[in-house]
């Protein structure tokens, strides 16, 4: 999303606040106050953006785009990116005080490619899956087949095997 976008999808905006805001609108963070927010590929967040949720982070505070009045939120952050935030943060892309501020809990998720002995689980979880969706009789895959699966390196992870069971 454009940054504007991002951030009235996040923060919400007030009418008039720029072309097209017809009407107040809650932001994602109100939307999810008491609760949970995941925000996906945190590492490509603007740098006004990630100001921002620095202050919600902080001060559990908020302003929607166009507004001067402050709204307080309860909101559990969970963010996920595939990009080095570290050297991001050694670059001056991403802000340092919001990299601690995030980092509470870190769970890496390597690539299946570094855990072949998930794959019989996701295929059969993703045959399951299609074989509802697309009507076909498919419950399972040769041993052969398992084993090139297994072998692949799967550049693009978990979906890229999914659409790979899809069209075979």
């Amino acid at each position: 999303l454009p940054e504007s976008l991002l951030e009235s999808e996040l923060f919400g905006h007030v009418k008039g606040a720029f072309t097209g805001a017809i009407k107040d609108r809650k932001g994602r963070f109100e939307l999810a106050d008491g609760g949970t927010i995941f925000l996906n590929e945190i590492g490509e967040m603007s740098a006004s953006a990630q100001q921002r949720l620095l202050r919600i982070l902080q001060d559990s505070e908020l302003e929607r785009v166009g507004s001067s009045t402050t709204i307080h939120v309860d909101v559990r952050v969970i963010a996920a990116t595939h990009r080095d935030l570290e050297g991001m943060v050694a670059d001056h892309d991403f802000r340092q005080d919001l990299y601690y501020r995030l980092k509470v809990l870190t769970v890496r998720m390597p690539p299946l490619r570094e855990r072949p002995d998930d794959i019989p689980h996701l295929v059969e979880h993703f045959l399951a899956k299609h074989k509802v969706a697309t009507g076909t009789t498919v419950e399972r895959v040769t041993e052969a087949a398992m084993k090139r699966l297994q072998d692949h390196l799967w550049p693009g992870n978990i979906r890229n095997l999914e659409h790979t069971l899809q069209e075979a």
